[in-house]
């Protein structure tokens, strides 16, 4: 891999300092010194958090799961459900409304929804399940860094601020954009993030660990639709009435166990002796039978049409955000594209991508641009590895936003700190 980029602080005293030790395995940001995460101007100084003395809480929190756990280890302690449910008539919901299903007086109630913040009330519920019920920690006591969507409203960031020191009282806060911290999970400071989660689908280029909000592409095709489109695909293939009554997780089971991306998914679809049938077993004495929905599936994430959706798919959206790149950023940027969310775990997933988004330059007159992907193999919690990281770094310690400087400047400190 090409070297990448250190937060600046200097060069680390000891192993440890530079990244982190894990059962054997060492991690970290390495390379010559680059930019901080966060810098503050003007009078509001940076104050470093020596009192606070203890390991950092980190979370990111995602449409359809949260992952929670320590800073300075390899995986996240806790993954839960973002959805919980609620009595429906503490919280008032339209029959079919999507997402909450109604049934002997209880709502299901989702608070991100395509990675924005839609029900606060929820996300304070979720948070507290998280530190106190999960983790058993005194909110209190813990710094916490948390995940930011890279298209959420910059205004989310204050409710956020507001609920941890209002709600939470932690002593210190960070928050930092999910595409950047998919690349410091790889040890990179520039480059492109390619994410798929449950909710939505990001392509976000960083330069120096800054985002460019303007050359920043979303697609609200991800994983919960594509588990919606798989049920659809098997009732239409099956009218069984047992399919319209499979429960969503054995729905999520089918579409991670079975389903592929296909490398030439018209061929493949004209040729049913390349569909590769498997029968997947429900434990209730029945089995469900995939052949062509198991490449099918995951497809929208390409072909968006397939959905009714007129936007472009993923491979489109990363060209496009390398193309309104500076001309003398692209090369270093398509130099590391990093994959990383639970929806790019599919069999052939990268492989098509890489081919489609080589494709697009070719046919744009970008044949010089060559994209290299980073593919880890535990991509799937990525954006919470690449927090753990970071907040384990000594140099990083200058960078919370501690709560003397919330009491002191309220929640719009939260665009000069993390900006």
């Amino acid at each position: 891999m090409r070297q990448s980029q250190e937060l600046k602080g200097g060069p680390p005293s000891s192993p440890a300092e530079a990244g982190f030790s894990r059962r054997g395995r060492s991690f970290g940001l390495k390379g010559a010194a680059g930019p901080k995460v966060a810098s503050l101007s003007g009078s509001h100084r940076v104050r470093r958090l020596s009192s606070l003395g203890r390991v950092a809480v980190v979370v990111d929190q995602g449409s359809g799961f949260t992952k929670a756990g320590f800073a300075g280890e390899e995986q996240p302690r806790l993954v839960l459900k973002s959805s919980s449910l609620v009595p429906s008539w503490d919280r008032p919901v339209l029959p079919g409304a999507p997402g909450c299903e109604l049934a002997g007086g209880v709502a299901r109630a989702h608070p991100i929804k395509h990675g924005v913040v839609v029900d606060w009330e929820a996300l304070e519920g979720l948070w507290e399940r998280l530190l106190v019920g999960g983790l058993r920690v005194c909110p209190e006591q813990w710094p916490v860094l948390v995940s930011d969507s890279p298209s959420a409203p910059p205004a989310g960031r204050e409710r956020v601020a507001e609920l941890l020191f209002e709600a939470l009282a932690v002593p210190a806060c960070h928050m930092a954009s999910t595409a950047l911290l998919a690349l410091c999970s790889v040890g990179a400071f520039s480059g492109l993030a390619l994410e798929a989660g449950a909710g939505v689908c990001h392509a976000t280029p960083i330069y120096a660990g800054h985002s460019w909000h303007e050359a920043t592409f979303r697609l609200d095709v991800a994983g919960s639709t594509l588990s919606r489109y798989l049920r659809n695909l098997l009732v239409a293939a099956c009218p069984d009435q047992r399919l319209y009554a499979l429960p969503r997780k054995v729905i999520t089971q089918l579409k991670k166990h079975c389903c592929y991306v296909s490398l030439d998914f018209e061929g493949d679809l004209r040729n049913p002796a390349r569909h590769h049938p498997v029968s997947f077993y429900l434990g209730n004495g029945c089995s469900v039978c995939l052949s062509s929905e198991r490449f099918r599936c995951p497809e929208p994430i390409f072909q968006p049409g397939l959905l009714g959706q007129a936007e472009p798919g993923l491979p489109t959206l990363a060209f496009r955000a390398l193309q309104r790149m500076p001309a003398t950023l692209r090369t270093r940027l398509a130099n590391t594209v990093v994959v990383a969310g639970g929806s790019t775990l599919f069999p052939g997933f990268t492989e098509r991508l890489e081919m489609e988004l080589e494709a697009q330059c070719r046919r744009h007159g970008y044949g010089a641009l060559q994209p290299r992907l980073v593919a880890k193999p535990g991509r799937g919690t990525a954006v919470w590895t690449g927090g753990s990281m970071v907040a384990s770094l000594r140099s990083f310690q200058c960078h919370w936003m501690t709560r003397a400087m919330y009491q002191e400047c309220g929640s719009r400190l939260v665009h000069e700190v993390f900006n």
